[in-house]
């Protein structure tokens, strides 16, 4: 049985354009490359794509495979994303993205406020009560101004790239529930434990931590 078009897509599985060598649907191939540019797909905002990916997923799971990647679903959640395969011995096809010191605590802070917040629907925070927060990693060679410039950097780094946050409008944000599964509990105990571990050395008159300094996250 012929399964429907979607928005209108022709639901021919080749030539899609002269010397098209692709073998699946038009849909099927907007899923696929809807994951690939990530950062996730979300069931709530692209509801179309969402059906398609639910009723192909075994041939979208099979070609994302064959490029080292492994999709991850979030049926409850509704959201999906693609991320490199579990193996060492196979090519990393995400690119990671380079974090700051602030762009990972706020990833931290963000992802407590999902735990404290779990079960209660929308999680929604607010720009001021997340910089407060962060206000402890202030270091002596950064002014007050100069810091909050770094702070808001971040900020539009979790909606604008990382697309975590959501703006809502009045410097409040919904946290995607796509990051329950980006950051996941072993990396919340190993982050805070580094965090731990820094504050600490303030508190003992240790060499502060520079807030340029750079990790890797996916």
């Amino acid at each position: 049985m012929t399964e429907p078009a979607v928005d209108g897509a022709p639901d021919a599985h080749t030539g899609l354009w002269r010397g098209d060598a692709g073998e699946l649907p038009d849909r099927t191939r907007r899923v696929l490359l809807r994951l690939v540019r990530g950062p996730y797909l979300s069931g709530a905002r692209e509801a179309q794509l969402w059906a398609v990916l639910l009723t192909d997923e075994a041939v979208i799971r099979s070609r994302l495979a064959d490029l080292f990647l492994e999709l991850v679903i979030d049926r409850v959640g509704e959201f999906a994303f693609v991320r490199n395969a579990p193996s060492d011995d196979v090519p990393k096809a995400v690119r990671s993205e380079a974090l700051t010191f602030l762009d990972t605590a706020m990833l931290l802070i963000l992802r407590q406020t999902m735990l404290s917040e779990e079960g209660r629907g929308r999680v929604i925070v607010g720009q001021a009560e997340v910089f407060e927060q962060l206000a402890v990693f202030r270091t002596p060679d950064r002014d007050e101004k100069d810091f909050a410039s770094r702070v808001n950097s971040s900020w539009n780094k979790m909606q604008n790239k990382l697309r975590v946050l959501h703006a809502l409008g009045d410097d409040r944000a919904e946290i995607s529930p796509v990051l329950r599964l980006l950051v996941d509990a072993d990396q919340i105990r190993a982050i805070t434990a580094e965090y731990q571990r820094i504050g600490r050395e303030r508190e003992g008159g240790g060499i502060a931590p520079s807030t340029d300094a750079e990790d890797q996250s996916e």
